[in-house]
Order: structure tokens, then sequence, then C-alpha cells
């Protein structure tokens, strides 16, 4: 800038005048139009970096990432490729599922597992029992189910595949657990407690073998059809055939005990092979082969018989 009616002295003067105020911070008393003083303004350099620094960027409240505390600087607003390893990593994994309970293994006994086999039979995945006992076929049957519905084939049954073989079965009945037998037998008739008694229960589809009260065996049984009933009452053995053929209908009746016109404890091949599916045509079958013949050579012509409910 060119100061007209100024020396080179003058001008010196007043630089060095600017200089000492901007130096100093001191007030300007400015004039107005009226020749009368205006409000002071008031030039702060207290702030100014001492000689040799220089002056910082940002205030305290504008700090940058790198002059804020771990907590301040955050990862927001920068892109994935942008974070560092560890703030992509999520801050905790989520919670591992824990592994489905085992309710039945190979080994195992009882209703429970009667139950299992019976849904099992339902979906078709087993073909014999139920038995009560978690055997080899058991397992089998699992695993395939376990395999075709995407479950881990361990031929364990735990809380998933149980859950699963529940939601496509119906609830079995008496006779769907025990198609095979092996149903606890009924309380005995008062008839049957003196002497040797076949006691033989329709309701619990049993028959026990006593003597004098005491049972010394028990097996399943199965009665005639709704048109070809088993007689009730009290009978007594009239005649033991050991590889009896029924010429009336044709079918072998081994180990037969005739207690009542032609109906027999027998053993049957379509009993043992199709349980309660089916019925006789009057008689009483077993289809435990070894229980009768061991029956048959203890029961004795003139030894009671005891049909009841």
């Amino acid at each position: 800038m060119r100061m007209r009616g100024m020396g080179n002295t003058g001008r010196a003067v007043v630089l060095a005048l600017g200089a000492a105020l901007v130096a100093g911070g001191c007030t300007v008393q400015g004039t107005g139009p009226d020749g009368k003083g205006r409000a002071p303004v008031h030039i702060d350099v207290s702030r100014a970096s001492p000689p040799g620094h220089s002056s910082p960027e940002h205030s305290p409240e504008e700090q940058s990432p790198e002059e804020q505390s771990p907590e301040e600087h955050s990862s927001e607003g920068r892109s994935p490729e942008e974070r560092s390893p560890a703030e992509r990593r999520p801050s905790s994994a989520p919670p591992a599922r824990p592994p489905a309970r085992v309710l039945w293994k190979s080994g195992d006994t009882g209703r429970d597992v009667r139950e299992l086999q019976a849904r099992l039979r339902q979906v078709e995945w087993l073909a014999d029992g139920p038995t009560g006992t978690y055997d080899e076929p058991t397992g089998q049957a699992v695993s395939g189910f376990q395999g075709k519905r995407g479950l881990p084939r361990t031929g364990t049954t735990d809380t998933a595949t149980w859950q699963r073989l529940l939601d496509m079965t119906h609830e079995p009945g008496q006779w769907d657990l025990y198609l095979m037998g092996g149903q606890p037998a009924a309380a005995p008739d008062p008839r049957c407690l003196t002497g040797r008694v076949l006691c033989i229960s329709k309701s619990s589809r049993t028959l026990r073998w006593m003597i004098d009260g005491r049972t010394v065996s028990t097996t399943a049984v199965r009665f005639g059809s709704q048109h070809t009933p088993t007689r009730e009452g009290v009978f007594e053995v009239y005649w033991k055939s050991r590889e009896h053929w029924s010429t009336l209908y044709d079918s072998a009746m081994p180990y037969a005990m005739f207690f009542s016109g032609g109906q027999a404890v027998h053993y049957s091949y379509d009993f043992a092979a199709h349980g309660y599916a089916g019925a006789s045509h009057g008689c009483v079958n077993v289809r435990d082969e070894g229980a009768i013949a061991d029956l048959y050579a203890q029961v004795r012509n003139g030894d009671k018989v005891v049909v009841y409910q």
C-alpha cells in the first residue's frame, strides 16, 4: 500500500505501532463519523502460539481423530474396508446352540421305548415290535428317519428327532404299544387261585399258568374275532394234540390243548408274524413258541381253564 504525504520514516513508525498493538493485545479506540469515540474493538491474541510453534488447526471441540480419546474415536462413518480387523470383528460371537439332549439309546427299555417303536412303525421305518427294548433294528430305524429329515444320523433318539417324529405321527393306542405282546398281565380271577389253572384274561390279553395261587409263567395271547368269539367261563383241558391240524380251517394248530368244543390254546404262526393285527377263529392263540412248548409239557388233561374279562 502506498501512503501519500508520508516519508519512509513515517511509514516505518506506523508499521511498528501496528505490530506493537497486535503483539500486546491492546484495545484500539476508533472514531466515528461525528468525531466521537466508538465502542472499543478488542483484539484477543492470548491464544496465539508461542514462537516456534504452529497454531492448532482444530479447537478442543473439533479435535482430529488422532487427538480424540479411544471412546471418542469410533468407526462410524467409515466403510467396512476402511476399518481395522478388530473393528470389523463382531463385538461378541452369538451363543452356540446347545446339542440336543439324548432321550433314549441302545439298551434302554420301557414304555417310552415302546412308544418310539410304535411311532416308527407308523412312518414305516420299523417293521417289527414294539418290543420295549432299544435294539439294533430300532437304532437303524432311527438313523434312517434322521437322515431322511436332515438330522444328524446318530441312531440315538434326541429331543430334535423325537419332536420331528411327534409332528408326523399320532398317539399310539394300547394295542399299538403291545402289538407283539409284552403287556403286563391283569390280576388273576378268584377262580384261578386254587389248583392247576390256565388263567386267561381277555382285558389284558394274557395267560397265566398258575399252581395253587402261584404264577409259574405268563404269556401274551390272542382271541377270536367278533364273529367267532372265544367262549368265557370255567373249563378243563380234555385233549392235547402236539401236531394238530384243523380240518375245519385247513391250518396248523401246534401244541393244541382243547378245553371247549373245537376251541383250544395253541401256537399261532399268524399271531407270531402279525401280532394283534389279526384274530383267531375262537381259539386262544400264543405267539411265543418257546413259551407254549414249555406250557404244553406241564399241562395235564383235567387241568382247569378259566377265561374271563
